[in-house]
């Protein structure tokens, strides 16, 4: 199961996860690190597109711990509906949603975590949103999406 932040405009739009310039990123991510044709369920933790009107755009605001706190029992359903072997969460938003506080994403990457969540004991991946990788600079890009790769393939491992 892939945890994301929120949908994007794109994502709003569309009315599924991780179909804009970010879901690209991850599909690819995905794909390179072995786990094309895993079936997995992907979802957000918060289900509505936070933005602010930049004219005719919509730019996309961080979700405040009021709409993570809204939202978390729709994702508490989802994740007892589909039972995942392993939960990754992609980016802070995600992780706070399921794991609190204490789980950091820089500190914490890349390694399979063993919690007690909201929804009970389960492994868990922390790594960055693919949209980060958008934001990084140019030159330091494939670097960062070299380790998206990585942290993906500690899960193709477990679920191997």
């Amino acid at each position: 199961m892939l945890i994301g932040e929120q949908p994007g405009d794109v994502e709003d739009t569309e009315g599924k996860p991780f179909v804009g310039p970010a879901g690209r990123i991850l599909h690819k991510a995905l794909a390179d690190a072995g786990l094309a044709g895993t079936p997995m369920y992907i979802t957000n933790a918060v289900k509505h597109f936070s933005f602010r009107r930049a004219g005719k755009r919509r730019l996309h605001q961080t979700p405040r711990a009021g709409h993570i706190a809204a939202c978390r029992p729709w994702l508490q359903a989802e994740v007892s509906a589909v039972h995942p072997d392993v939960i990754v969460c992609l980016g802070s938003v995600a992780v706070k949603s399921m794991l609190g506080d204490a789980v950091r994403v820089l500190r914490d990457r890349g390694t399979l975590l063993e919690r007690d969540s909201s929804v009970g004991p389960a492994a868990f991946l922390v790594t960055v949103h693919p949209s980060s990788i958008l934001r990084t600079p140019a030159a330091d890009r494939d670097a960062a999406y070299a380790a998206l790769v990585a942290d993906l393939k500690v899960v193709a491992a477990a679920v191997a």
